[in-house]
């Protein structure tokens, strides 16, 4: 691949992430929009990763939570807007087409998706903080943290929270209102 055949295609990508950005008025976490941007183009998570990294080092695109416990969110700036209005015709229309697509097709499914998040954490070698929640409209619904003494049963945890969210927080709801 020729040096202009790069520079066309690393333009492309990054109008195409600008473009899906700009149809996500509350933002998006970085899985859903690789996830979205992957079923367009087929680019791999490490080029990605180059390209977004490149439009939040310019400014393009930001990094935003609502509070320092929210997972942040991806959404286009406006000096993002201001590039993609005088860059849109670099993106051909063949994958403008695709992507808006793509876009109607995937994004109910990755936003339901991002909505259950868990992970752990290692303190130390037997000891993991777990967090397990649920966000809606990159609001968080309900959050609980909790502790492992193993990695274990820190994975056991997490794979069970991401497998039964909506039938494991009804449960506790349930158990909050109870009068005991």
């Amino acid at each position: 691949m020729s040096s202009s055949n790069n520079t066309t295609a690393l333009a492309e990508n990054k109008v195409l992430i600008l473009y899906i950005l700009d149809k996500i008025s509350d933002g998006i976490l970085e899985d859903g929009l690789y996830k979205i941007i992957s079923s367009i183009n087929n680019a791999n998570y490490f080029y990605f990763k180059e390209v977004l990294t490149d439009l939040l080092d310019s400014k393009l695109v930001g990094n935003f939570t609502k509070d320092e416990e929210e997972e942040s969110v991806l959404r286009i700036t406006s000096e993002g807007k201001n590039a993609l209005n005088l860059t849109i015709d670099v993106l051909p229309g063949i994958l403008k087409l695709k992507a808006d697509n793509v876009f109607k097709e995937e994004f109910s499914s990755i936003a339901d998706e991002t909505s259950i998040i868990s992970q752990f954490t290692p303190r130390n070698e037997n000891d993991y903080i777990i967090k397990c929640k649920i966000i809606e409209k990159n609001e968080t619904i309900f959050e609980v943290r909790t502790f492992a003494g193993s990695r274990d049963r820190a994975k056991k945890i997490v794979d069970n929270w991401n497998k039964n969210a909506s039938k494991i927080y009804p449960k506790i709801l349930d158990i909050l209102l109870e009068d005991i």
